[in-house]
């Protein structure tokens, strides 16, 4: 994701007690101490309190509106994940329509001045992260036209630039092959969680041992709020019970470490790949390659639903638009069940002849 940096933040080393160094972090110069470390979600949301609380915005412009939704009920209901990435998109957007006038949102060239800085954004083949920003502002105007801030909403329905098939991003058999082969056994373990589960990357994090009772894993996902229980198959559950604790810790940490950030955890990640020699696909992409081996197993798309935690609606779009348009073993199972088909059509007119 492309880093925005954040303006004004004021920083001091200092030396502790017991001889180690930390950072401490203000938003601005006398301004409040930020939590956490540059990057988290605290941080970011803290950082984005303290600004707004420092540069109050005429009603008049659209930094106004940006403002007036980030204190929304509905911005602060997302996950702190979420808040912080779009945190970084909104920057994008202050950076070139802080000062927009909200009048000049009824005047339909607008929507080409939007659309302009959305394909500005994509030079260098950056696409998906200027459909993001694009569509991160779609919403925040959205929301405004639906409560009467604003009287048009000229970014419905912009479109997207980045048109990637996610066929090409499932993980192939000999790929997790060279990768379990070579990975040292935390992030192996996070493999096989993720690729069994079927569950995003921050929800795998916060999974605590409480949450495992020897046949099922219980979580409520962050980002959906969609509870789901997950039987453990028999290659997750031989590597949990060895291992397996009766506190509270995190299933996935790092050695000699309480917890993973999530940044931390995408640095090991992207070293134990590195050190296998798998490229072209990501952490992320273990939830997609889910999906689609379960419904090759033969699983329905409400069994599938329930076990991922994607709405059914979502798990079809998967398979009918990503992932299954493009594999070649189910074209080929699709023949030699047709094949099949035939032979016994055959065999049945040769009795009846």
């Amino acid at each position: 994701m492309t880093r925005v940096r954040l303006k004004g933040i004021n920083s001091k080393r200092k030396r502790l007690a017991d001889g180690t160094e930390v950072t401490y972090y203000w938003a601005y110069r006398g301004g409040p101490r930020l939590p956490g470390k540059p990057g988290s979600p605290e941080f970011v949301q803290a950082y984005d309190d303290a600004y707004h609380a420092k540069r109050p915005a005429p009603a008049n412009i659209l930094l106004a509106v940006m403002n007036a939704y980030q204190d929304s009920g509905d911005f602060k209901k997302l996950a702190p994940r979420t808040r912080a990435d779009y945190i970084t998109q909104i920057r994008k957007i202050e950076t070139s329509f802080s000062d927009f006038p909200l009048t000049a949102l009824k005047d339909r060239r607008s929507r080409a001045i939007f659309l302009k800085w959305r394909d500005g954004l994509a030079e260098g083949g950056k696409t998906r992260q200027a459909d993001y920003a694009a569509g991160v502002l779609a919403i925040i105007l959205s929301w405004a036209y639906h409560r009467g801030l604003i009287e048009a909403n000229p970014t419905e329905k912009l479109g997207k630039l980045h048109r990637g098939a996610r066929a090409e991003k499932t993980w192939s058999a000999e790929t997790e092959a060279r990768f379990m082969a070579s990975a040292p056994p935390h992030p192996r373990l996070a493999f096989v969680l993720a690729l069994w589960t079927g569950q995003r990357q921050g929800d795998l994090l916060r999974i605590t041992w409480k949450a495992y009772d020897g046949q099922y894993l219980r979580l409520t996902q962050q980002k959906t709020n969609v509870p789901v229980i997950i039987p453990v198959a028999a290659p997750l559950k031989a590597l949990l019970d060895p291992i397996r604790r009766n506190d509270s810790p995190p299933i996935l940490k790092p050695p000699c470490e309480t917890a993973w950030t999530s940044t931390g955890f995408q640095t090991s990640w992207r070293k134990a790949c590195l050190d296998a020699g798998v490229t072209g696909v990501t952490f992320h992409d273990l939830r997609g390659t889910a999906v689609t081996r379960l419904a090759k197993a033969g699983a329905t798309v409400p069994e599938v639903a329930t076990l991922t935690g994607h709405s059914l609606k979502d798990v079809q779009a998967i398979l009918d638009r990503h992932y299954l348009s493009r594999d070649v073993e189910m074209a080929e199972s699709a023949i030699r069940k047709r094949e099949a088909a035939a032979k016994i059509s055959d065999r049945s007119s040769d009795c009846t002849a």
